[in-house]
């Protein structure tokens, strides 16, 4: 079965960083694009950045330059790394795959950027 399996989030100050991982599984994690979406506060949910199997990336104009998307084969295991956060950065972060016609997600973890 899919499983994506997320660590990371937390509270930051502004301007802090943070670092969220995602770990696949029931998947081949090499041949699948992989993404992290957040669903701010009253909003939907969004495309963060996505990394493709070739290690294209995506990201949205408002974290380009900030938030990295990475992608480690050997341990399934999918990052997002998160500079100069700001406070509209706050949001629940998940974890995206596709396969067979259908989304797969983690549960999400809070990202709060605080002061």
């Amino acid at each position: 079965q899919v499983q994506l399996v997320e660590s990371g989030g937390g509270l930051v100050q502004p301007g802090g960083s943070l670092r969220l991982s995602c770990a696949a599984s029931g998947i081949i994690f090499s041949a699948n694009a992989m993404g992290w979406y957040r669903q701010l506060p009253g909003k939907q949910r969004d495309m963060v950045a996505v990394i493709t199997s070739n290690g294209l990336t995506i990201y949205v104009d408002s974290v380009k330059g900030r938030f990295t998307i990475s992608r480690d084969n050997a341990k399934n295991t999918v990052y997002l790394q998160m500079n100069g956060l700001k406070p509209e950065d706050t949001a629940v972060y998940y974890c995206n795959t596709y396969r067979a016609n259908r989304d797969y997600w983690g549960q999400g973890t809070q990202v709060t950027v605080s002061s």
